[in-house]
């Protein structure tokens, strides 16, 4: 099978490179920011038809949410227009796609989990610009599926929660945490087996939506509560003396957060086989291989 990776440098996509580099059965392209500019549709729809891939996978986007308020062209670019143009350059050499999206395009105001055909009512412009490309991906490529996230950390890539959570507690003795949004942390090595374990069953019965997060629910509280825990039993030397909860009005941040991220995986666990592991769990595996 013939992969394009789009998006190879960041946090999911390094994962996803490392995965699909040792799959024998793969003959893998992967493709970062200094490789291929997602700004540049020429040259998007130039590298999909001299490679032609059976499959490409986007794991690209532009994650800063904060900034994307005061950088809503580099957003829509990267989040919603080159979506578009990969699902046109999919359908010219006949590939199929794998577009991976966000609890973002969400408004955080349910109480049960969200499924996959949840009105999607984003708060920001980083939710807004990844509907849209979702609505892009859905346009033009009929042979596509996209895979829903949320609350992504890994070892790998730029910054991510775990990762400051980790630092700042090694270098202050009190932090404060939100703790009324509710989701779930999901580990990137977890998403690159999932999208991995997909690859094999692309096909009409397949094409459409999913959601795929670990299971179980926290706060973001809980959530740096668990790194700071892990992180002490594995010997890390902390000055920190206390995580403080506090509300989201306490922490005011240019784009407003869904205060409720839960996703239904059902529909992703049937088509896997398995129900995607607890976060604690997969947690616990990447601060070990974080913490060493």
């Amino acid at each position: 099978m013939k992969v394009l990776l789009v998006g190879a440098g960041g946090q999911v996509g390094q994962e996803l490179e490392a995965l699909l580099a040792a799959d024998q059965g793969v003959t893998l392209l992967a493709c970062d920011r200094a490789s291929l500019d997602l700004t540049q549709p020429q040259a998007m729809a130039e590298r999909v038809q001299a490679f032609v891939p059976e499959v490409i996978i986007n794991a690209a986007a532009y994650t800063a949410v904060d900034r994307a308020e005061s950088e809503p062209e580099l957003a829509e670019a990267v989040n919603a227009l080159a979506p578009g143009y990969l699902a046109q350059a999919a359908t010219q050499v006949q590939a199929q796609l794998v577009h991976i999206s966000t609890d973002y395009v969400f408004d955080g105001r349910q109480s049960v989990p969200y499924r996959e055909d949840s009105p999607c009512n984003p708060l920001g412009v980083y939710g807004r610009t990844k509907r849209a490309g979702e609505e892009a991906v859905i346009a033009g490529c009929d042979r596509s599926v996209i895979l829903r996230t949320a609350w992504v950390y890994g070892a790998k890539g730029k910054g991510n929660f775990a990762k400051t959570i980790l630092r700042l507690s090694q270098e202050r003795d009190h932090l404060r945490v939100v703790y009324d949004q509710v989701g779930t942390p999901t580990w990137t090595r977890d998403i690159a087996g999932a999208i991995a374990q997909i690859l094999p069953h692309l096909g009409p019965d397949t094409y459409g939506t999913y959601h795929f997060t670990n299971s179980g629910v926290s706060s973001w509280y809980d959530f740096a509560v668990e790194i700071v825990a892990l992180a002490a039993s594995m010997g890390v030397p902390l000055t920190l003396q206390q995580v403080e909860p506090i509300t989201t009005a306490d922490y005011p941040t240019p784009a407003q957060r869904p205060a409720y991220s839960v996703m239904g995986c059902e529909k992703i666990a049937d088509l896997l086989g398995h129900k995607p592991p607890h976060w604690r769990q997969s947690l616990s595996k990447m601060m070990a291989e974080l913490c060493g």
